[in-house]
């Protein structure tokens, strides 16, 4: 076989190749559309809405829990009560105080592999593993000292700049809210966020006083 031959035969294969590459097909296998049933919608009064992709696979109870309250309106209106720099924001807890949770069983834990990444969301307990039941957590930075001893059951994948901007304290001064949380596939639209209200001018009197 000739150089030229080989060197055709190598451009034909090389095309084919290509074609098969951006075919509509192959783009869709390679990108595969989002799990809206099982993607937690939480619109914030930091000011923007966070979507948290859910994992029913790894924590199918956990996560049926999280819809099953979301449907109900559970979490509207529920503020964050602990909210540690550098480590977590936690909320779910109707009475915010830390010790509430929803009128359903407890959970029996469901660990697994999956690490504590910044943006993971994981369900808070008390000191026994079984306890989980609407509260939940999402963490600013990693947190490995975590993993297999909470259940995780999601993570952020967009919005998280709104997670950051959560106020901190235990409890927070003037605490932010979850204003709406809803499940993507029920498709319900964000509500009218407010603003944060604008800093005051300093005026010359000021600077000279």
């Amino acid at each position: 076989m000739s150089v030229r031959s080989l060197v055709s035969k190598l451009l034909l294969l090389l095309s084919g190749i290509l074609a098969f590459a951006v075919s509509p097909a192959f783009a869709q296998t390679a990108a595969p559309a989002p799990d809206l049933e099982n993607m937690l919608v939480l619109d914030l009064s930091t000011g923007g809405r966070v979507t948290i992709q859910m994992y029913p696979t790894d924590a199918p109870a956990h996560v049926e829990r999280i819809k099953t309250l979301t449907r109900q309106g559970f979490y509207n209106g529920i503020i964050f009560h602990r909210v540690i720099d550098g480590f977590m924001a936690q909320t779910g807890d109707p009475t915010g105080t830390g010790q509430g949770g929803s009128e359903l069983p407890d959970l029996k834990a469901e660990f697994s592999r999956i690490p504590h990444l910044r943006g993971t969301v994981s369900m808070a307990r008390t000191n026994e593993p079984d306890t989980a039941n609407s509260q939940f957590f999402i963490c600013f930075q990693p947190r490995f000292n975590l993993d297999n001893k909470y259940t995780v059951f999601g993570r952020v994948t967009s919005g998280m700049q709104f997670v950051d901007a959560i106020e901190r304290g235990e409890p927070p001064l003037n605490p932010s809210k979850v204003l709406q949380a809803s499940i993507a596939a029920d498709n319900v639209p964000p509500p009218a966020f407010t603003p944060p209200p604008a800093e005051a001018p300093i005026t010359v009197n000021q600077l000279n006083g």
